[in-house]
């Protein structure tokens, strides 16, 4: 079983940062891509930054130039810095990763979502 586990939402006023982390526990044999979503009120899920390896994060234009993505493969952790948070970065940030469990098969993994409010 492999599990996937947020942290780091809560309450900030526009204009301030915040850090979420999530943490991927289980049977791994190797994490490949980890990525972030967020889900709006009332909206679909979409799509926020990406990590392959150690490579450079990869952003959706809305949150580019203000989120960084980065992980910890020793720890089986990726991160998510938001910077210059806006009410309408309001929502539920999720956590996902490709995993394998072991050499020949690999699935997508999520986490249980924090949410992320922003007042003005």
């Amino acid at each position: 079983q492999v599990q996937l586990v947020e942290s780091g939402g809560g309450l900030v006023q526009a204009g301030e940062s915040l850090g979420l982390s999530c943490a991927a526990s289980g049977s791994i044999y190797r994490i490949n891509t980890m990525a972030w979503y967020r889900q709006e009120s009332g909206k679909q899920r979409r799509w926020v930054a990406t990590i392959i390896g150690d490579e450079t994060g990869s952003y959706a234009g809305f949150v580019k130039g203000r989120f960084t993505i980065s992980r910890d493969n020793a720890k089986n952790t990726v991160y998510l810095q938001m910077n210059r948070l806006q009410p309408e970065d309001t929502a539920v940030y999720y956590c996902t990763a490709n995993i394998n469990i072991d050499r020949w098969s690999s699935n997508d993994y999520w986490g249980q979502g924090t949410q992320v409010t922003v007042s003005s």
